[in-house]
């Protein structure tokens, strides 16, 4: 314990700024859209880190790395397939989606703006998209959630099921109590911490492996295929295989945690700023990741008597590096990185799940008058309530992260990125369109994965046939209905003018 103090006291001196960043949000919080959306007064560089780092959770760390740990450079087509997707989400949905929600009764949430884009009085797109975020994001917290635990675990040598329950402990407490600025303030903490990390691992790995050549050597003795783009330890890298990894760019466009940023910065001239920001950020930290996972195979090969961890679960690779080259003291400081990926991301998360049980199901159904501080409290109940069913589902110590957050990734991919791209450019869209789309592009995910892949062993990552049934259902519904109304169509036009003036 006492070689491990040092590690220990960072970790805690991170773990209380954090709270406290939660406990200052908490003064400017005044009402329900402070709690929710900050206001909407996030600037440039809140706006950008706060999207990258609620998109980059403990997979950035833990579950790429070990991927590209097992399965060599082929495993980089997931970073090329989500810096291409993150840029069209920036450069195309950012813009319209913060003018659009605006225009829409000043939406809140993704159902709020879906049932005041189409108009919907049977308030069925607010029920079935808020039904789709919850089932979704219980799945993708409890992703968070298990990273936490393997981090916790290593850290303090707790049992599993105690380290699950206290990492998300932090996590609930200044989300519970600070809302959408705390959230936002923490990610620009988190964001800069994990780019410090990621920069930082790989180099001294690669020191510590005897340069870039003997590095590249080591890993070619190991298995060649690790070094090649289109072969795998298992033999050459299907088109079909390859296509899977790349696609997931497409889920960009339905993620309710990363949208939410957009529709929370403080106007449209914010988003050019922002992207910039934002992907320079994100493809370093993606370069960083995938680094790790590469230059760790070399090292953990020179270096086999502390390859037992990783040997035991890839995912571990950047935490054993971390505390074997590593000073104690600057050990707890990059460790805290991986607490900030999972925080980072698990709050935005139990935020929009809190805006949905909030917003969608109490004031659009229970109570309708509800005040501003009722909804507040509200909202910070239900942050408890998903944050539990989270910890059920990530109770099984086998858990992996990266296979939870895929199946979540694709299932928001391919129930919104459809409906939310159509929404905002295409006005002959109608509500039992939307409905359609999100109710397939679901539905497929759901049973592609639990048929298709699981039993037929098929490569074809469900996000694929998702998007595609999604999209032919939104077309063929909307253009067989009644045609959207005249005050729907002109609103429309109306955003797409106010939008023209600047520059989309």
């Amino acid at each position: 314990m006492a070689a491990n103090m040092p590690l220990i006291v960072m970790f805690l001196v991170y773990l209380a700024g954090m709270v406290l960043i939660g406990f200052v949000a908490w003064r400017r919080t005044t009402n329900f859209d402070d709690y929710i959306l900050g206001g909407r007064k996030l600037g440039p560089t809140v706006t950008a880190l706060s999207a990258g780092a609620s998109d980059m959770s403990g997979w950035l760390l833990m579950g790429l790395p070990g991927a590209m740990y097992l399965g060599g450079v082929s495993e980089a087509w997931i970073g090329i397939g989500l810096i291409i997707g993150a840029w069209v989400n920036w450069r195309v949905v950012a813009g319209p989606l913060r003018v659009y929600t605006e225009h829409t009764g000043n939406a809140l949430t993704l159902p709020d703006y879906f049932t005041n884009r189409f108009e919907d009085g049977s308030r069925v797109l607010r029920i079935f998209s808020a039904l789709v975020i919850l089932v979704f994001f219980a799945v993708y917290c409890a992703s968070g959630m298990v990273a936490g635990a393997r981090l916790f675990e290593s850290v303090f040598g707790m049992t599993y099921g105690s380290a699950l329950f206290w990492g998300a402990s932090v996590t609930v407490l200044y989300t519970f109590v600070g809302g959408f600025l705390a959230v936002s303030w923490t990610d620009v903490a988190q964001g800069s911490l994990m780019l410090f990390a990621l920069l930082l691992a790989p180099v001294l790995t690669i020191m510590h492996t005897g340069g870039w050549e003997l590095t590249v050597e080591t890993i070619r003795s190991v298995d060649p295929s690790l070094l090649e783009w289109t072969r795998t330890a298992a033999g050459p890298m299907s088109g079909i295989a390859m296509a899977s990894l790349i696609a997931w760019g497409l889920g960009y466009f339905g993620q309710p945690h990363i949208l939410a940023r957009f529709m929370a910065a403080d106007s449209v001239r914010t988003i050019p700023a922002a992207r910039r920001i934002g992907m320079g950020w994100m493809i370093l930290c993606l370069v960083g990741s995938l680094s790790i996972g590469l230059f760790g195979i070399a090292y953990f090969a020179a270096h086999p008597e502390v390859a037992g961890p990783v040997e035991a679960n890839s995912e571990r690779v950047f935490i054993t590096l971390v505390e074997v080259l590593f000073n104690p003291w600057v050990a707890g400081i990059l460790l805290s990185a991986i607490l900030a990926a999972v925080m980072s991301t698990l709050s935005s998360q139990l935020l929009v799940c809190s805006s949905v049980l909030s917003e969608d199901f109490y004031r659009g159904f229970i109570r309708k008058q509800a005040g501003q501080r009722e909804l507040v409290w509200v909202g910070r109940l239900a942050v408890l309530l998903v944050a539990l069913v989270a910890i059920g589902i990530g109770w099984d110590p086998d858990s992996k992260v990266l296979g939870l957050v895929a199946y979540a990734w694709a299932g928001f991919g391919a129930a919104f990125g459809p409906v939310v791209l159509l929404s905002l450019f295409w006005k002959r869209m109608t509500r039992n369109g939307a409905l359609a789309g999100m109710l397939l592009g679901a539905g497929t995910v759901l049973l592609w994965k639990e048929v298709v892949v699981n039993r037929m062993g098929s490569e074809v990552y469900e996000i694929i046939p998702g998007f595609i049934v999604a999209t032919v259902a939104i077309v063929v519904v909307s253009l067989l209905g009644r045609g959207p109304s005249r005050e729907m169509q002109a609103r429309h036009e109306q955003v797409h003018a106010a939008l023209g003036e600047h520059g989309y």
